[in-house]
């Protein structure tokens, strides 16, 4: 059976910031809680995500200081997102498709957890090692 989006972040603390966090304080809560993106949120609801890759390209590389900018300047406005219930494959094919690596998780408009693509060292990674090992064995049968 497929894992949920739900059944990934069970045992996840969510991690948000408000739109006003200086980057400074918000990278150092990610390296605090080990995350690689925090979630905006104005009024409980989301409305931006800050990234490892905001940070560099969006702070450092354009010479802004880390703690006199807000994170409503660098970070990623109205970010797509997921309900708990779709399957990891569809945050996967949109992470794919859209070239990011974090898809926030929200639930009737408040952020509920996040979705990297580190989860997909599970059991979806086993099963598709799996299927590469048996086609291999196919392949060298039918050789």
């Amino acid at each position: 059976m497929p894992r949920t989006i739900r059944m990934i972040i069970a045992e996840q603390e969510v991690v948000i910031a408000a739109a006003d966090t200086t980057v400074l304080d918000a990278a150092q809560l990610m390296k605090q809680r080990k995350v690689g993106a925090v979630m905006v949120v104005e009024a409980g609801r989301l409305v931006g995500i800050f990234t490892e890759r905001d940070a560099l390209f969006r702070v450092v590389a354009d010479g802004r200081e880390a703690k006199h900018t807000q994170l409503s300047e660098v970070m990623t406005r109205s970010p797509q997102s997921l309900h708990p219930d779709k399957s990891f494959g569809e945050a996967l094919h949109m992470m794919h498709a859209g070239g990011f690596r974090h898809v926030p998780v929200v639930e009737d408009g408040k952020p509920v957890g996040m979705i990297s693509a580190r989860d997909a060292l599970g059991p979806e990674l086993e099963d598709f090692v799996y299927e590469m090992l048996r086609q291999e064995q196919v392949d060298n049968v039918l050789a």
